[in-house]
């Protein structure tokens, strides 16, 4: 299959550099072309998704990939800043984050996440996890234009 012309930007939020290269490959390996952006830390991401230094050029995601476990500012926080902000809380938040706790579950829809899904550990189910998300959110649902942002 031919990749798709659009490129969807992606941001990753996660500090595993493990994870990061993982999600990469799966990425590349897809039928979409993707713009993979990453950052480390949940203050990183905040600056990065309010353009400010050192991101000031940054482009709006179409989809935020977020992990829970995040130095400086947890994945939670950030996505109640997410979720709160009226620029920003459109972005579709995907937790994928090795915590399978129900208390993080249901904090993470309480703080209207769009899904929670379990990071697999083995490198050929975390790849399939990646090609559903590329499925479902790239190719099945209707995302908003950035300029609505």
């Amino acid at each position: 299959m031919l990749k798709h012309r659009k490129p969807y930007k992606i941001l990753l939020i996660e500090d595993n550099p493990g994870d990061v290269r993982l999600t990469k490959e799966a990425f590349n390996e897809g039928n979409l072309t993707v713009e993979l952006s990453v950052v480390m830390d949940g203050v990183e991401a905040i600056q990065y998704l309010r353009k400010q230094s050192p991101f000031e050029n940054a482009k709006t995601p179409d989809i935020i990939l977020l992990d829970l476990n995040l130095p400086k500012k947890d994945g939670r926080e950030v996505l109640q800043d997410i979720k709160s902000d009226p620029e920003l809380r459109r972005i579709p938040v995907i937790v994928l984050t090795t915590s399978n706790a129900d208390t993080d579950i249901i904090k993470s829809y309480n703080l209207h996440a769009n899904c929670y899904i379990n990071k697999p550990v083995d490198y050929d189910s975390f790849f399939k996890v990646i090609r559903n998300i590329e499925e479902f959110w790239l190719s099945t649902v209707m995302l908003p234009s950035n300029t609505t942002y």
